[in-house]
C-alpha cells in the first residue's frame, strides 16, 4: 500500500508518481514534481474549469453519471493522462475506506438513478430542500470518490452549479478548515449510515458564509 501524503492507495495504474517528486506528486503530463506548484495548476485549472461549466450547465440541466466524468476530464486532463475515467485503485483516508474501485461504475450508475434524478434539476423553492438536495448527492458521490484525485473539489463545483440551478450564490467553501473540515469528513461519513443531517448543517454555514460575502 502507498501513500501519497492524504491518502493511502493500492494498486497499479494511478500509484504512480512523478519521478523526482518524493512520492508527493502523482505522475502527470507536465512533469511537475513541486507539490505546491501542482495545488497551484490544479487551482487554475478548476477555476477555468469552473466558468466553463457555468456555461455548458443551465438551471434546468439534469446531471448524470457521464457528466460528472466530463467534468472531472474538463478540469484535469491537461494535467492527467486518467482525467475523467474511473479509478483502479482502492483509496482510504486514515481508518476510512471509501469504495472499493471495482465497485465504482455500478455506484455511479446508482447515483445517477437514485439522487441526481431525484435532486438535478436543483429547482426546490423552499432553502431546507435545497440544502437537503445539495448535501445528499455531495455526501454520496464523496463517498464514491470516484476518481484517483480532486474528488471533493468536484464535488464542491457540482454543489456550486447545483445552488446556482436553485438561485443561490456561489458557495464559498473558505470556511472549511479547522474544527470545521473535521466536522466535514465526520459528515461524509456518516453519510455511510444514510444520515445527511450533518451534511446539511455544513451546507448551512456554507451558505451563510456565501450570502455573508456575497
Amino acid at each position: 500500500m502507498k501513500k501519497n501524503g492524504r491518502y493511502s492507495t493500492s494498486g497499479l495504474v494511478e500509484d504512480s508518481f512523478e519521478p523526482g517528486s518524493r512520492s508527493r506528486v502523482l505522475k502527470n503530463k507536465l512533469g511537475i514534481t513541486s507539490k505546491s506548484a501542482m495545488d497551484e495548476i490544479e487551482a487554475r485549472e478548476q477555476l477555468r474549469a469552473l466558468n466553463e461549466f457555468l456555461e455548458m450547465y443551465d438551471r434546468d440541466h439534469h446531471f448524470t453519471a457521464a457528466d460528472i466524468c466530463r467534468m472531472h476530464e474538463a478540469w484535469l486532463e491537461n494535467v492527467y493522462e486518467w482525467a475523467g475515467k474511473y479509478r483502479q485503485v482502492n483509496i482510504s483516508k486514515g481508518d476510512f475506506t471509501f469504495a472499493m474501485a471495482r465497485q465504482v461504475p455500478m455506484l455511479m450508475e446508482k447515483l445517477e438513478q437514485g439522487p441526481l434524478r431525484e435532486f438535478t434539476p436543483c429547482l426546490f423553492g423552499e432553502q431546507e430542500e435545497i440544502i437537503h438536495a445539495v448535501a445528499v448527492v455531495h455526501t454520496e458521490l464523496v463517498l464514491i470518490h470516484p476518481f484517483r484525485e480532486g474528488n471533493g473539489r468536484l464535488a464542491r463545483m457540482l454543489a456550486v452549479l447545483m445552488g446556482l440551478q436553485a438561485g443561490l450564490p456561489p458557495f464559498d467553501f473558505g470556511g472549511l478548515k479547522g474544527k470545521t473540515k473535521q466536522e466535514y469528513f465526520a459528515a461524509v461519513q456518516a453519510g455511510m449510515e444514510y444520515n445527511y443531517a450533518p451534511m446539511e448543517k455544513i451546507f448551512r454555514g456554507v451558505l451563510a458564509r456565501s450570502l455573508r460575502l456575497g
